[in-house]
């Protein structure tokens, strides 16, 4: 079976701030056409986490950022790397 790579993880932002939030999908190797929902991200008071493969889905990933309703300019990418990361384990075991 074909294993997926953390640059096939796509995040579509759907929320700027307060909280911040993103969904996260992935190309359905079944269907060149269709997309999964594989998780959803959300930062509100100081709290980021990562549910799979939706909200109130598993709890995968979650952290305490400086940021309160959204990432500042310098911990976001390390923090959306972590939690595709969380993602690709889990969906990689599935």
């Amino acid at each position: 079976m074909n294993k997926y790579k953390i640059e096939d993880i796509e995040l579509i932002q759907t929320c700027g701030a307060c909280p911040e939030q993103y969904e996260a999908f992935v190309k359905d190797f079944f269907s060149e056409d269709e997309k999964k929902q594989v998780g959803y991200l959300r930062l509100r008071h100081g709290f980021f986490y990562v549910d799979y493969p939706d909200c109130g889905g598993e709890r995968i990933y979650d952290a305490n950022p400086d940021g309160d309703g959204c990432f500042s300019c310098d911990e976001r990418e390390s923090f959306l790397n972590k939690a595709k990361e969380s993602i690709l384990d889990k969906i990689n075991k599935l």
